[in-house]
């Protein structure tokens, strides 16, 4: 395959391919990476990986390099990337910290197609032809998938015992691993909507004391790194999934002070998924592994 203008040689996979890798991306699902990360680990590869395999083993560090950068240490080989709705999250509120201690946080998320794959996406793009105009060929249906077109629904993924989808188990537990908090209490609703590309995120962050400021809240978030404020009242200009495509940053606004809670604030995200939510991350571990000398350059 051509890339920036020079011929690359694409193999089939093996055992055998990691070695002399030194930094080894695994993107290409749970079951792939518990396959292949032993042999690149044993080769003396760093592998960086993508899918959920691996994220809430405790000796695997769920890095968000804005967020929590010091979890990343000079002996750990096995990096994992967190759920791309966690990752948004948390780049979001980790700025918020300074203001005072976290005590309970509310997410309700308005997940895209592209969170499910190409394939979710085509979906989507013929479902909503075909919705249209209805000369045009309906898709065949994707197993467990409601209608996509003009429509949402609770996030595609299994409930488990306790009422909630795996993705929003994911979202809970993962985003206490980033930030630390291992008992803070958590509350998730996934959902996913026709929309291609960028997670939302609908937050009401509550505080141990009173709620900081607005002014104090935009402040913080103005110096997070990582986050680009989009908050302007006036034009009634805020975060959305095709501002958010194809940015690096997360894009946070709607600041406001939750009028049925003195300790709270809410607020709205968005961030491409694709980006910040997988492949940036991964990336971003690497070159924090770079910076802090654990791998040559």
């Amino acid at each position: 395959m051509i890339f920036r203008d020079e011929a690359h040689t694409v193999e089939l996979l093996s055992e055998a391919a990691f070695e002399g890798i030194d930094i080894a991306f695994f993107s290409a699902g749970a079951t792939r990476s518990r396959e292949f990360v032993p042999a690149a680990l044993a080769a003396g590869a760093r592998v960086i990986d993508n899918s959920s395999a691996f994220r809430m083993r405790a000796d695997v560090p769920l890095v968000v390099p804005e967020v929590n950068p010091d979890a990343l240490t000079e002996s750990d080989r096995l990096l994992a990337v967190a759920n791309c709705t966690a990752i948004i999250l948390c780049v979001g509120i980790a700025g918020l910290r300074t203001l005072g201690r976290f005590s309970r946080l509310i997410v309700s998320t308005y997940q895209s197609a592209s969170g499910g794959g190409a394939q979710m996406m085509h979906h989507l793009e013929e479902a909503t032809r075909a919705y249209l105009d209805p000369t045009h060929p309906t898709p065949a249906p994707i197993p467990g998938l409601p209608e996509y077109a003009f429509n949402l629904f609770s996030h595609n993924t299994p409930i488990l015992e306790n009422g909630y989808n795996d993705e929003e188990n994911k979202v809970i537990a993962e985003t206490r691993k980033i930030l630390g908090m291992d008992d803070l209490p958590i509350s998730a609703t996934c959902v996913r909507v026709p929309v291609l590309r960028a997670h939302s995120e609908s937050v009401t962050l509550e505080f141990d004391g009173p709620a900081p400021s607005v002014e104090d809240v935009r402040a913080a978030l103005d110096s997070a790194p990582g986050v680009t404020v989009v908050d302007d009242r006036a034009l009634n200009h805020f975060p959305t999934p095709r501002l958010a495509s194809h940015q690096n940053d997360v894009l946070v606004g709607r600041i406001r002070q939750d009028l049925s809670n003195p300790n709270a604030v809410q607020l709205f995200l968005c961030g491409d998924q694709l980006l910040k939510g997988a492949a940036l991350n991964a990336v971003q571990i690497a070159e924090l592994a770079l910076e802090k000398g654990f791998i040559k350059s």
